[in-house]
């Protein structure tokens, strides 16, 4: 079928990872993600998402205490990971990176770009309106790239049926990389969160969905 001049014009640029990265704007207000090529705003996390994520993040790192890694392994303020495929790249809400082998990360220094699952021991996402992108594009990529944890925190129970089920609830998922598959497990409520990378974590799924709802909560 013939495109005609007005349905090519229409169609959005197609950046490679490279370009975005590029192109990407310093001190943005938003952020900014690649999927398949086209680059998509994300709108900074405010309100209870940003207070989830901030509260989230601290005791990520009392749990990674607990265990003495707190010298190789840390939360940067932001990072960009690139999946194996080239026209995709995702800014994780929160991802633990081990000093240990960020050495091999040749665009670190200059760029905060993630292109090695050995670079990293956890990814977490938190859910917003564009839940698609959580539950379907990073997983795969995620899981593609060998990353070996993955979570995704749906406090707001927005995701689709299939994976929350009906009536809709705040779930946590945790995928484990086991033979180069995500294994899932599902938390929700009083459910204690098991996380294979920081078995001392210890929370509920509840007093995770509580550090977006109470007040009195503090920030990482």
């Amino acid at each position: 079928m013939t495109q005609t001049q007005a349905q090519v014009q229409s169609e959005p640029k197609l950046y490679t990872f490279d370009e975005f990265i590029e192109w990407y704007p310093e001190n943005s207000e938003f952020r900014y993600e690649l999927y398949d090529g086209v680059i998509v705003e994300m709108p900074k996390p405010r309100g209870k998402h940003s207070k989830l994520t901030g509260s989230l993040g601290g005791r990520l790192l009392t749990a990674i205490d607990k265990i003495g890694k707190t010298d190789i392994w840390f939360i940067p303020r932001e990072s960009i990971v690139k999946p194996q495929r080239d026209k995709s790249g995702y800014e994780p809400d929160i991802i633990v990176l081990n000093e240990e082998t960020i050495g091999i990360e040749t665009r670190w220094e200059t760029e905060s770009v993630i292109e090695n699952a050995s670079s990293v021991k956890l990814i977490i996402e938190v859910v917003s309106s564009n839940w698609q992108d959580d539950y379907y594009d990073k997983r795969r990529d995620y899981e593609g790239m060998g990353i070996p944890e993955y979570w995704i925190v749906d406090y707001a129970g927005l995701g689709g049926r299939e994976f929350i089920g009906y009536p809709k609830q705040p779930t946590i998922f945790v995928y484990e990389l086991i033979d180069g598959e995500y294994v899932k497990t599902t938390f929700r409520g009083n459910d204690v969160i098991v996380s294979p990378t920081l078995p001392d974590f210890n929370l509920t799924a509840q007093q995770v969905f509580d550090l977006a709802l109470k007040p009195g909560t503090t920030e990482a």
